[in-house]
């Protein structure tokens, strides 16, 4: 049997890594983290070491005993939680000092780096779950009006320049007007926020970073992002093909449609003429 190891965060998507790994007959030695990850890992993963946020020398010596030589990152770390919790031990400390600030990106091609020093290559976390990433389309079955794809077109552009920044991944938008931007607070806050400012029919776009590093840094939406759009009365959710993962694909999409929400994929050719 092929062994993988997890660098596991928080939410949904570990737990579907490790269901498809097993599937596909790999072991997963999984460190998870305190307070993030779901307890759930444990029932899906052949191995489990608990760590804290920051203990970077325990996820190397996990992995090393473990004999492990390839790994994968997945689920995200609650920045806002992190700031205020983090624990890190010497190994940890040693690689805070190097970093020259702390973005997303800065962080995480950091901590790749690191383990990639010590023999572990960080590969892509969507090896075994491809078909949760869409192609271009229409994915439900009521598509965005002539005045929905130009607030999708104008959230596309603004959440690439935002990327490009590492500020966040998300905007909410209503008949032009830019109405949240994603910051440390996360996709469901923004969500949250741009809705109760702009009322019903606003529009949530969520794609990658333009220097995004897809091994480890996936956009991801999942049927929490329905029901949060369903509170506020949004209207429309715009996600990049191609390179964004729709956790429980089809609970989400069935979700979508009981609560009125249309979901598109918006492809490159699309992005590429509302960034020009």
């Amino acid at each position: 049997m092929t062994r993988l190891g997890l660098i596991a965060g928080n939410g949904q998507f570990p737990l579907l890594f490790c269901v498809a790994a097993r599937a596909e007959g790999v072991e997963v030695i999984a460190v998870a983290h305190q307070g993030e990850t779901p307890q759930a890992i444990h029932d899906h993963a052949s191995h489990v070491t608990w760590v804290r946020v920051g203990e970077l020398g325990k996820i190397i010596t996990t992995f090393h005993e473990a004999e492990v030589t390839q790994a994968v990152m997945a689920g995200g770390i609650y920045k806002t939680g992190a700031m205020t919790q983090i624990q890190p031990d010497a190994r940890g400390l040693a690689f805070i000092g190097k970093l020259p600030n702390l973005k997303d990106d800065v962080i995480l091609r950091g901590v790749a780096q690191e383990l990639e020093d010590e023999g572990i290559t960080i590969v892509e976390s969507t090896r075994f779950l491809s078909s949760l990433v869409p192609q271009e389309g229409v994915l439900t079955r009521a598509e965005p009006d002539a005045q929905q794809w130009q607030d999708i077109r104008l959230g596309v552009a603004v959440a690439k320049e935002i990327g490009r920044w590492d500020i966040g991944q998300s905007v909410v938008v209503k008949r032009g007007a830019i109405l949240a931007v994603e910051g440390v607070e996360g996709t469901n806050a923004a969500i949250r926020r741009g809705g109760t400012l702009g009322g019903e029919g606003s529009i949530v776009v969520k794609v990658s970073k333009p220097q995004q590093d897809l091994r480890f840094d996936v956009p991801a939406v999942g049927p929490d992002t329905i029901a949060v759009m369903h509170e506020v009365k949004a209207a429309v959710l715009a996600i990049e093909a191609g390179k964004t993962l729709m956790l429980e694909r089809p609970t989400l999409l069935e979700r979508a449609q009981d609560t009125g929400v249309r979901v598109v994929a918006v492809g490159a050719q699309t992005i590429q003429e509302a960034t020009e």
